[in-house]
């Protein structure tokens, strides 16, 4: 093949790859997307779950943009739970299990409907660029040219599964890696690395005992994840919750010789907050048992999932660990965990529109930037197939900045830190994390989606009647005024808060921690609120306006911080004694050993949190005082 085949190539069929083959599709372009396997399209390689602690936020603001993840994941969800439900509304988040193998039949079936989308199963072997076009070589002997070049091969590139001090190519247990291409890259001249994730055993339903587990029910009512699908209907299963004990622990102390970690076979760092459990053994020797999540996989699937209990070790002492876990004496398993290590792209290489610099035309996005999680992957696809779209029509590249959006964190922090580990999203790693709430992503990106091209006219109408209903509630809010009359003070006592002496506005009353604003919209019979069609965004206006201090503070601690950026660190400050620092940051920081306060801002890891505590402990230090 000689022409131009298409505009856009996309090679790899996983998260990252889905979001960018539909982003680009839906932009016009003719796009390619080359898979291994098109049956394992959005294959769920790990725990069947989206969302999660600053995950769902992403998941929101790619449907917010127009993407696809959060629809899916409403049409085959089976377990939602809303977690930090006791904490502030800007860091509680939805984590939803899905039927992995609905989920990936229905990501199909939507790109199967994309106009300008072809699914192609061969296996991308190399990749050329001649001029302004790049020729794609193919397992099955196919040439493809195209403008630009996706790359997201996940944990493909190179890969190599251990289990036990057995090891053996592949980029998912039973599916081949992608040797050539890594070859290929390498031969870009790139800075490339390794890094190593791993899964727990799946174990036979039938051969669990859960009367002798804790019951973790979902969540009562349902709320979806996408701001414009369509409600789940689906059947709600419970999850389940044992414990390792001291006879685990014995078993896994017992087999390291085995393990392909601790007999340093693997090289690649791994995901620091999802350990193995022979390394959580070993890393807190102090602890008796550790928390294992029951979990299955699907509706009419029989296997189920041991979140916490992800292992390389040998098949049989993985057997022989699951047995003494309480409910799982009698289990089977059906695959065994293991330990995956492959190549990664380090990003510092990368624009913020996730084109390699020195390779206009290519872009990356996924694992193979050192990212790890499905969210992670899916954010960076749609922002790679927008800008490969963009690229092509020579107009400037779609970006998201920090103050917009987890999104923009994660990329910024990618391309500007880079990372040596395998990058897990946090609220804690947004410094604009009480802007960045889970339900107000379609109020900060959806004007984006829709001016791209991206999010449908009927999507964008609801989002700005959204706006427009939260804007009008505010203004009713701030000009409701009470006066202390006894029939008032009664009203103000029975929503639990004290009497008033004074005139206030209902905005002033929501402010206390104490008031909700369906109580108050109740209690006040404000008609007009009640009976509105837009009832269930009540909960925005109150986030609007609880907040509202707190993003005035927040705005005048980044005006701090960019005062002290030049500021000196003394070489004798005792990180230790900052008690209010993370374990991983003081390791960080005392590697590197950051002479400024921007210097220390730039190290990957470390939290614009973290930043703040030690500029308020450096202004109470006498030796920062005499600088």
């Amino acid at each position: 093949m000689n022409c131009l085949d298409f505009d856009v190539i996309v090679i790899g069929g996983g998260h990252a790859g889905c979001e960018a083959a539909y982003a680009s599709s839906k932009l016009g372009k003719r796009t390619g997307l080359l898979t291994i396997s098109i049956d394992f399209i959005a294959k769920m390689s790990c725990n069947p779950a989206i969302g999660g602690i600053a995950k769902s936020h992403i998941v929101k603001e790619i449907d917010a943009l127009g993407g696809l993840m959060a629809k899916i994941t409403d049409h085959c969800g089976i377990h939602y739970r809303k977690l930090n439900t006791k904490k502030g509304r800007a860091v509680q988040a939805t984590r939803v299990q899905t039927d992995k193998q609905m989920y990936s039949r229905i990501m199909k079936n939507y790109l199967e409907t994309c106009e300008n989308l072809f699914l192609k199963e061969e296996i991308a072997e190399k990749i050329k660029k001649k001029r302004q076009v790049f020729e794609i070589t193919t397992n099955v002997g196919n040439t493809y040219a195209a403008k630009t070049v996706i790359v997201t091969t996940g944990t493909f590139l190179n890969g190599t599964i251990y289990i036990g001090l057995n090891k053996f190519s592949g980029g998912r247990l039973g599916e081949m890696a992608s040797e050539k291409l890594a070859q290929c890259i390498k031969e870009f001249s790139l800075d490339t690395g390794r890094l190593k994730t791993g899964t727990p055993p799946r174990i036979n339903k039938k051969t669990i005992d859960f009367s002798r587990m804790d019951i973790q029910p979902g969540d009562e009512q349902i709320k979806s994840l996408s701001f414009y699908g369509e409600s789940n209907s689906l059947p709600q299963v419970n999850c389940y919750i044992s414990y390792t004990n001291e006879q685990t622990k014995k078993i896994i102390l017992g087999n390291m010789d085995k393990s392909p970690l601790y007999q340093g076979m693997i090289k690649g760092i791994g995901p620091r907050y999802c350990p193995s459990i022979e390394d959580k053994i070993v890393r807190f020797k102090d602890k008796n048992r550790h928390q294992i999540f029951v979990e299955p996989e699907g509706l009419e699937n029989n296997e189920i999932y041991l979140n916490g209990l992800s292992t390389s070790l040998p098949y049989q002492v993985q057997y022989d660990i699951i047995r003494t876990v309480k409910g799982l004496e009698n289990a089977e398993i059906i695959r065994p965990g293991y330990a995956i290590e492959y190549d990664f792209v380090k990003p510092y290489q990368l624009t913020h529109g996730l084109m390699v610099k020195k390779i206009p035309g290519l872009f990356l996005a996924g694992q193979i930037n050192g990212t790890s999680g499905y969210e992670e992957a899916g954010c960076q696809g749609l922002i790679a197939g927008i800008n490969a779209s963009l690229y092509i029509d020579k107009k400037n590249p779609f970006t998201i900045s920090r103050r917009e959006g987890y999104t923009g964190v994660l990329i910024d922090d990618l391309v500007t830190k880079s990372t040596d580990e395998p990058y897990r999203m946090f609220t804690s790693r947004a410094e604009y994390r009480l802007l960045l709430r889970e339900n107000n992503a379609d109020l900060r990106l959806s004007e984006k989606g829709y001016n791209i091209g991206l999010l449908g006219r009927k999507s964008y109408k609801r989002m700005k009647e959204k706006q427009q209903f939260i804007s009008e509630t505010i203004d009713i809010i701030k000009k409701t005024r009470i006066s202390p009359n006894q029939e008032t003070n009664q009203i103000i006592e029975k929503m639990g808060t004290t009497p008033i002496k004074k005139s206030y506005t209902l905005e002033e009353i929501l402010k206390r921690p104490e008031i909700k604003i369906s109580s108050l919209v109740e209690q006040f019979d404000i008609v007009k609120l009640v009976n509105s069609q837009y009832y269930n965004y009540l909960e925005e206006v109150e986030e609007e306006i609880k907040y509202q201090g707190y993003i005035l503070k927040k705005e005048r601690e980044d005006r701090q911080r960019k005062k002290y950026n030049q500021a000196k660190i003394p070489e004798e400050i005792d990180y230790d004694s900052i008690k209010t620092l993370s374990n991983e940051v003081k390791e960080k920081i005392k590697l590197i050993k950051p002479t400024t306060i921007s210097e220390l801002s730039n190290i990957s890891g470390v939290t614009p949190s973290a930043v703040d505590y030690i500029i308020i402990h450096l202004k109470n230090d006498q030796t920062y005082k005499n600088n």
